[in-house]
């Protein structure tokens, strides 16, 4: 497999080494997979827009979305960051690994988005109508919806993205299913 180069803060334009400097401030680092969208010029920065952009969903609601995707995807560089980060919103080892079985059997409403986000993905948006309908049943809107179709098109970004470049990962690995 090649090797897939890192560009560091000095090998990136000036708008990636303010954004490169932004990141070490406040993860202390620069995760590798955001520094290989900076081989693009304006990519890293898209990408952070998009994904610090305003929404309708929760943070773990987010999280299960972002667990989900990447499961279906099987990136491991996401599943390691955001086992990660789903701990960090509240979520304990095993509610993490429920929703990466693709449910929330621990409360109704993640349980539905969480079906319907892994339906979703395997069927590439086509999901199945129930589980449409169990989505708006959990108190979900058409807002939440787009917003939904919107994270799972900002994960499908970076797990295919790892899946091309085969990246390091630079967080603990996930626990296997």
């Amino acid at each position: 497999m090649n090797t897939f180069i890192i560009p560091t803060a000095a090998t990136v334009s000036p708008a990636n080494q303010a954004i490169f400097e932004k990141l070490q401030k406040g993860l202390g680092m620069v995760p590798k997979l955001y520094a290989t969208l900076a081989h693009s010029e304006h990519a890293l920065g898209n990408y952070l827009t998009r994904q610090n952009g305003k929404s309708s969903l929760s943070a773990k609601e987010r999280e299960v979305i972002n667990l989900v995707v990447s499961q279906v995807n099987e990136c491991v560089y996401c599943l390691a960051a955001h086992t990660a980060l789903g701990g960090m919103v509240g979520f304990t080892p095993d509610q993490i690994i429920a929703i990466r079985k693709g449910g929330a059997p621990f409360d109704a409403k993640f349980d539905a988005l969480a079906r319907l986000v892994e339906s979703a993905t395997e069927r590439r948006g086509h999901a199945a109508p129930a589980l449409v309908d169990a989505f708006f049943a959990a108190g979900y809107t058409e807002g939440h919806l787009v917003d939904t179709v919107m994270v799972i098109g900002d994960k499908i970004i970076t797990n295919y993205l790892h899946a091309l470049t085969q990246v390091a990962v630079d967080f603990p690995a996930a626990p296997a299913l």
